[in-house]
């Protein structure tokens, strides 16, 4: 099991992610099934008290909008096709937060989502072919910037797909 630290986007940034989704499939592309997310962090496991202390801590951030606009790929034996968040200073100190709050924390902290490794995006298809990657990039390119609010911040099970908010920004 694995538990990721995700931020969703609000209703008009979900749904444009989702018809990116839908783009891919008339493509032919297996697109990713799971709610439109950033993920901050993976680990094997997130506690419940680090779950606690982490609202507390993200409770005084202020989150800021992320925009969505480099189509790209994580080229491995299972090719991710990805939209890449333009990484600013505002989104990078929410990142070192929440890996301030987690550390020492979880157990089995994933490299890949570390401060200075982690690449912030949100996923459209994976494991897919290096033909259906060719298609994904045809059927999406050019690409139009998604600007997406953090509304919900959550700790997903990644076997469950169960999700626990840790915050919200919604108002009102």
């Amino acid at each position: 099991m694995a538990h990721a630290l995700e931020c969703y986007f609000d209703h008009a940034a979900d749904e444009a992610v989702r018809a990116l989704r839908q783009r891919l499939a008339l493509a032919g592309v297996p697109t990713a099934a799971e709610r439109p997310h950033l993920s901050l962090a993976m680990a094997g496991t997130i506690p419940p008290a680090t779950r606690r202390s982490l609202a507390t801590d993200l409770a005084v951030l202020a989150m800021p909008s992320v925009w969505l606009y480099t189509l790209g790929t994580f080229p491995t034996s299972q090719n991710t096709l990805l939209l890449c968040a333009v990484t600013d200073a505002e989104l990078l100190a929410v990142h070192v937060a929440a890996h301030d709050a987690l550390a020492g924390r979880v157990r089995d902290p994933w490299a890949h989502y570390l401060p200075g490794m982690w690449v912030p995006h949100c996923t459209l298809a994976e494991d897919v072919t290096p033909e259906q990657l060719v298609a994904g990039f045809a059927a999406l390119h050019p690409i139009e910037p998604v600007r997406a609010r953090i509304v919900e911040v959550a700790v997903r099970d990644t076997r469950t797909g169960t999700a626990e908010t840790v915050q919200s920004y919604l108002s009102g």
